[in-house]
């Protein structure tokens, strides 16, 4: 297997895992796309929440090790949309550790993460 194979490999398969479970069931489940850009850098996070009265907040990190972007959200309970986007935009090039965190009245509930990598632009 060739290295860039063995990375691709790598990336989707940190992509399917990641959902932490409480009670039997998936709290959070968390999508990057896409999994490889080229900088300057545009994610998508899908993060789909199951409802849940203690909801309260979901944050999201994109981390590489050069760069550092979160976003946070406030959740009304179990009347939070079920499912919420967000963007990160004009990332520089690295591999990027995605990471979803779901809090509740009492701290943390349950957590999502993948990976994504971006890419030089050509010339760079």
């Amino acid at each position: 297997m060739g290295r860039h194979q063995y990375i691709a490999g790598l990336l989707f398969a940190c992509l399917l895992v990641g959902a932490s479970i409480l009670d039997g069931r998936e709290s959070i489940r968390m999508r990057v796309s896409p999994m490889v850009a080229m900088a300057p850098g545009f994610l998508t996070v899908r993060v789909n929440i199951e409802a849940a009265a203690e909801n309260r907040t979901l944050q999201v990190v994109a981390e590489s090790p050069d760069f550092y972007r979160s976003s946070q959200i406030q959740l009304n309970g179990a009347q939070a949309a079920p499912i919420a986007v967000f963007e990160f935009r004009n990332l520089p090039s690295g591999f990027y550790q995605v990471t979803g965190v779901l809090s509740g009245v009492n701290g943390p509930r349950a957590t999502a993460s993948g990976v994504a990598k971006v890419q030089p632009s050509p010339g760079q």
